[in-house]
């Protein structure tokens, strides 16, 4: 089901458009948020180590879904609809972000 929304591109400009609301995402956001209150009141505890480490783990890695879900729906819809439109500067655009995304992704990975 689409929705209007606005939002704020990269460039800050101010648009309204039509996108898939990510009602998942923010349901796994608020799951990670109460991991990561776990973990703060884990490490008031003073509980062991590699326990806290475990749970970090975890929620890198449902932090690392909930952005894998949202670049899904971004290429699915956003992406898509820019590619349709025939409009060059909106393809550009997209195709500049997702490079973007990418670059940024691969330099994350490499500090790991």
């Amino acid at each position: 089901m689409d929705v209007k929304t606005k939002s704020i591109t990269s460039k800050g400009e101010d648009i309204v458009k039509v996108g898939v609301p990510h009602d998942t995402q923010l349901l796994r956001l608020k799951r990670i948020e109460g991991q990561i209150r776990g973990v703060q009141k884990m490490i008031e505890n003073r509980r062991y180590c590699v326990d806290i480490i475990t749970q970090l783990q975890s929620i890198s890695a449902a932090i690392a879904r909930v952005q894998e879900l949202i670049l899904k729906k971004h290429l699915e819809h956003c992406v898509t609809d820019a590619i349709r439109s025939g409009r060059e500067e909106d393809k550009r655009e997209k195709i500049d972000e997702i490079i973007t995304i990418l670059r940024n992704f691969g330099r994350q990975h490499l500090r790991e």
